[in-house]
C-alpha cells in the first residue's frame, strides 16, 4: 500500500517557487537587482530549491547574490503566477527584508554571474524597470508592509 501512495504522489503536479525580499530604505525605495541573464529587472531573491523552504531560499539567495546574512522578516504576498513568460505556473513569495541602512547598503557585494547592478528605486522606477506583473506584486507588497496582513495575488492582482 505503501508504495501506491508514493507513486500516487509522484504522479502529482509540480509547480515552479520563487521567493523575494522587498528590501527598502529609509525613503521607502525599494532595492531592485538587475540580473545578467535577462532583459528585466529583479527583486533580490529566486528559485525555491528541492526541500528548501520558501523562507530558506530568500535568506540563502541574499546571502549568495547580495553578500548580505539577513533575518527575514514576515510574509507579504503570495503571488500565484500563469503559465506564459515560463511554460509552467508558479508561486511566489515575497518577504519583508526590512529598512536596509548605510553600512549594510555599503556592504552589498553583487554575485557578478548573475547580477549587473543594483539600484534604489521609486514607485515610478520600479514601475519603468519591472515587467507588469513583478511591479504589481511589488506595488502590493509594499501596500501590505504599510498596512499589515498577507496580500494573496494571482498574476499580481490581489484576489481577497
Amino acid at each position: 500500500m505503501e508504495s501506491e501512495r508514493v507513486e500516487d504522489v509522484a504522479r502529482l503536479p509540480r509547480k515552479r517557487m520563487g521567493a523575494g525580499a522587498l528590501f527598502v530604505d529609509e525613503r521607502e525605495r525599494v532595492l531592485l537587482v538587475e540580473p545578467t541573464y535577462k532583459d528585466y529587472w529583479e527583486v533580490p531573491g529566486g528559485v525555491v530549491e528541492l526541500n528548501e523552504s520558501p523562507l530558506e531560499a530568500v535568506v540563502r539567495e541574499i546571502d549568495e547574490e547580495l553578500g548580505l546574512t539577513v533575518s527575514m522578516g514576515r510574509l507579504l504576498v503570495v503571488d500565484w503566477v500563469p503559465p506564459g513568460l515560463y511554460p509552467s505556473d508558479g508561486v511566489m513569495f515575497l518577504y519583508d527584508g526590512g529598512q536596509l541602512g548605510s553600512d549594510q547598503t555599503a556592504a552589498i557585494a553583487l554575485q557578478a554571474e548573475e547580477l549587473r547592478s543594483w539600484a534604489w528605486c521609486d514607485e515610478t522606477q520600479a514601475s519603468e524597470r519591472l515587467p507588469a506583473v513583478l511591479a504589481r506584486r511589488v506595488a502590493a507588497a509594499r501596500s501590505v508592509r504599510r498596512g499589515g496582513g498577507v496580500g494573496y495575488l494571482e498574476d499580481g492582482f490581489a484576489v481577497v
